[in-house]
């Protein structure tokens, strides 16, 4: 297929007779880099750094905190300010994490930009790929790659991989008129060709132009969180009003607080209440758990690109991944040696026994093994046939008096040696004679997903003028089959395992041969009873294709707008879907996937949409990344409980004492304080502790239902700690103190429920949490930082109380809960069951 050529500006096209001989010349290049037709390449291989940063940085957090931080500096009391600490850590470690990613992707991207050759004024001159212009002639030689869509002008046996591309494995061969693709790579033979659509025109550039459009990734966590936040917002308006009202009216009316100077304090307050009601520590503990697992992980070679893949990983219920390059290594190894008297009908696994070894296969002519070692190692040997050099290694001391290279146009290749004459290794349509009773028995081996290729031998090569002729030899004789098999990755097997063993649904979309797509699959452990499917059969978008999708596992033959599109069918029947790929043809399908993978040897617009990347390309680190998401999922929930509990009981503190007219019974540094206790540092803690418990979605709903009752038996118990307070007269140091006092009894307690059932290490926490508040309310120091007075005598005793009676309603609290997810939510209880017990 011919690229279609771009749109053209005062540019006139030589004829192509005239480029085969002298290319472009001078003045022409001039006139189409006026015109802008030049191959300048979009490079960007990730997010910029200003999206990350307006990412981390433009958050509704932010700019809550922000404004309530702006308030308190303003007003000169800086101590006060430790509660924007949590937001600039949060801003810091995920911009810092992510940026490094982007930096090593950067370097990794930076690969193959050798110059091309190109004829230009009669001379082949190397010139860099982002200065060649529309119609260069391009040299393309073994091992190049094809730096733009072009059209082939002569050919010399030239053989391109357009895997990367199309998906399919096998070498294509190109004659002149042919049209070529860019990111295709030579793999034999040479030839020139004349560019046809350079840049942004080409065929790659507008399949990474699509993929390259930013979207976020979806977080169950980040997008819980930020529902809560929109809902805070919402309501912070008015709440506001209530509690800097309740605060000015308790410093004795607006008018008498303006004159004298009490506002400040007030607004101090109600800068305490309102910031108590934003979970910031809840955002900074998921951050802090993305950049841990991100840390852990990149030491196994797992490149995490966006925070929350590792969470997407643990939600995934489908992965579809490529064949070439993911399921498999990429290319064939060497398998057996088989007769040409096999019987179709026989089990061949049976007789593939011959690897690495010289057997003997009756009827054939002696020598046959040094003519399989010498195409292994010939040094333009193709992939096939490099792959026969480990089998039978060196070449014997043999004189070779002609060779004709491989050409995928002749589909064989041959040598003639002095002493056993020549020898013609290729395909068996091209070897076998029509009614050639092994034709059936090689469409049994093609089918069972050999790569089969016959070996025949022949007196000497046909010659024309005394040069070898591409003819085929006369009197040559087919002598045996050379099978090669696909090279499955090793941890493939054990790891699509541990997928189906977690009911993770497993599908292979490729490019390639269905019957060889199979054949991989089978090998990898996959049931492919049912076969492949053939999706060229089906149409790109569609009905039809969306039910193929559903119903089957193994596709051949897969285009990158099918595999995009049936990504897309599975996300709408509510799955959540991982794609691997190493190609330019998976890019689309990995920028709509839920999670996007890829190889570590990705095509670099490949690895800029991917979400995470495997940079030694080992399939099986796939299941460490899933335990991580899980561990994080699991504890993220577990704090969700605390952090949640803390804001509700924040807005509920603040609109009851707004609407009494009582002054709110905590210094900003006061509650900071009370929440490292209750809250940040056994969150920190509980986030790093293991946990294999499997994904269950609708976490939020489970958190409310736990918080919200919590919430409101805390809050009943600080209200009437300060209602009692205030009838004995109590100071208003002595009120913050036992309201402090009484929450943070009651929080440390909240946290224990969320421990259950206990091991040492949370016991440990709890323990921690108590010895802190002890030192807080004893020590000198914290009492004059915090501005404590304990009180006395009765007023402590109730509040003691009061916290005891709190603590009791919380342990009901968690038992209600406890039977209220048995009965709506059995699956969560299920999943928290199956985890302790492993």
């Amino acid at each position: 297929m011919t690229p279609a050529a771009p749109h053209r500006v005062n540019v006139s096209t030589p004829p192509d007779s005239a480029l085969e001989v002298g290319g472009l010349s001078n003045q022409q290049v001039a006139e189409r880099q006026i015109a802008g037709l030049v191959n300048t390449q979009n490079n960007a291989t990730s997010r910029s750094t200003a999206t990350i940063i307006r990412t981390h940085l433009f958050t509704m957090f932010n700019l809550v905190l922000g404004l309530c931080g702006l308030a308190v500096i303003l007003v000169g009391s800086w101590l006060d300010t430790l509660f924007l600490l949590a937001a600039i850590a949060n801003v810091v470690i995920g911009f810092t994490q992510e940026f490094s990613a982007k930096r090593q992707l950067d370097r990794i991207a930076l690969l193959r930009r050798d110059p091309a050759t190109a004829l230009r004024d009669g001379k082949l001159v190397p010139v860099g790929l982002d200065e060649l212009v529309l119609d260069d002639v391009v040299l393309l030689k073994r091992g190049d790659q094809v730096p733009a869509d072009a059209v082939v002008l002569t050919s010399d046996g030239l053989d391109l991989d357009e895997s990367l591309l199309t998906g399919e494995n096998d070498p294509v061969g190109k004659q002149p008129g042919d049209g070529v693709l860019s990111a295709s790579s030579v793999i034999g033979g040479s030839g020139r060709v004349r560019l046809t659509a350079v840049g942004a025109a080409s065929r790659a550039a507008k399949i990474t132009a699509e993929a390259r459009e930013f979207t976020t990734i979806h977080s169950e966590l980040r997008t819980g969180m930020e529902r809560v936040v929109t809902w805070i917002t919402w309501a912070l308006v008015p709440i506001i009003a209530i509690v800097l009202n309740g605060q000015m009216q308790a410093a004795g009316g607006w008018q008498v607080a303006l004159d004298s100077g009490t506002w400040r304090d007030a607004l101090i307050t109600s800068v305490s209440s309102v910031a108590a009601m934003i979970p910031q520590g809840l955002a900074l503990m998921t951050t802090i758990s993305f950049a841990v697992a991100s840390v852990k992980l990149a030491r196994t070679e797992v490149l995490i690109q966006e925070q929350p893949a590792v969470e997407m990983l643990a939600r995934v219920d489908t992965v579809c991944f490529d064949k070439t390059g993911t399921l498999t290594e990429g290319g064939v190894a060497f398998n057996s040696v088989l007769p040409l008297d096999l019987s179709p009908g026989e089990d061949v696994g049976t007789r593939l026994t011959a690897e690495g070894q010289s057997i003997s296969v009756p009827g054939t002519v002696t020598g046959w093994q040094g003519a399989l070692a010498w195409f292994g190692a010939d040094e333009n040997a193709n992939p096939t046939a490099a792959a026969l050099h480990p089998a039978f290694g060196e070449v014997p001391a043999l004189v070779a008096t002609g060779v004709l290279p491989f050409s995928s146009a002749l589909r064989f290749s041959a040598v003639e040696f002095a002493d056993t004459g020549a020898w013609v290794l290729g395909a068996p349509e091209a070897l076998l004679p029509v009614k050639h009773p092994a034709r059936q028995t090689a469409e049994h081996l093609a089918t069972s997903g050999l790569r089969t290729m016959v070996l025949a031998h022949a007196p000497a090569l046909a010659r024309e003028e005394g040069k070898v002729s591409r003819m085929l030899p006369s009197q040559l004789t087919p002598q045996l089959f050379v099978t090669f098999r696909e090279q499955v990755r090793a941890e493939a097997p054990a790891t699509l395992a541990y997928f189906r063993e977690q009911g993770i649904d497993l599908k292979v979309f490729s490019g390639d041969n269905p019957r060889t797509v199979a054949a991989a699959a089978r090998l990898a452990g996959m049931d492919v009873t049912s076969g492949a499917v053939d999706a060229s059969t089906l149409p790109e978008t569609g009905e039809k294709l969306a039910q193929a999708a559903i119903n089957n596992s193994v596709f051949g033959r897969v285009s990158p707008e099918q595999k995009k599109n049936m990504v897309l069918a599975l996300q709408s029947q509510g799955r959540t879907v991982a794609m691997t790929g190493d190609g330019i043809n998976d890019a689309l399908a990995l920028k709509h996937a839920d999670l996007g993978i890829a190889m570590g040897n990705a095509a670099p617009a490949t690895k800029a949409v991917s979400r995470l990347i495997l940079l030694d390309g080992r399939f099986d680190r796939l299941p460490g990344v899933l335990a991580e998401g899980r561990k994080i999922i699991a504890n993220i929930e577990r704090v969700t409980n605390l952090f949640l509990t803390k804001t509700a009981f924040a807005i509920l503190l603040g609109i009851t004492l707004g609407l009494l007219c009582w002054n709110f019974p905590f210094l900003p540094r006061q509650y900071s304080t009370a929440d490292l206790l209750i809250v940040g540092g056994p969150a920190f803690l509980i986030t790093m502790l293991p946990n294999t418990r499997h994904y269950v979605s609708g976490f939020l709903q489970r958190a409310l239902h736990f918080a919200l009752p919590a919430a409101l038996v805390i809050t009943c118990v600080l209200v009437f700690v300060n209602g009692y307070g205030r009838t004995q007269g109590e100071s208003t140091m002595h009120l913050q103190t036992a309201t402090f006092s009484a929450l943070a009894l009651m929080g440390i307690y909240n946290i224990s429920t969320v421990l259950r059932p206990f091991k040492v290490v949370g016991l440990a926490i709890v323990g921690g949490m108590y010895a802190g508040l002890i030192l807080v309310l004893l020590l000198p120091p914290s009492l004059w930082y915090h501005q404590f007075s304990m009180p006395q005598g009765a007023y402590l005793l109730v509040t003691l109380a009061s916290a005891a009676l709190g603590c009791l309603l919380l342990e009901v609290n968690l038992r209600l809960h406890g039977a209220w997810l048995r009965a709506k939510h059995p699956e969560a209880v299920e999943a928290a069951d199956r985890a302790q017990i492993h």
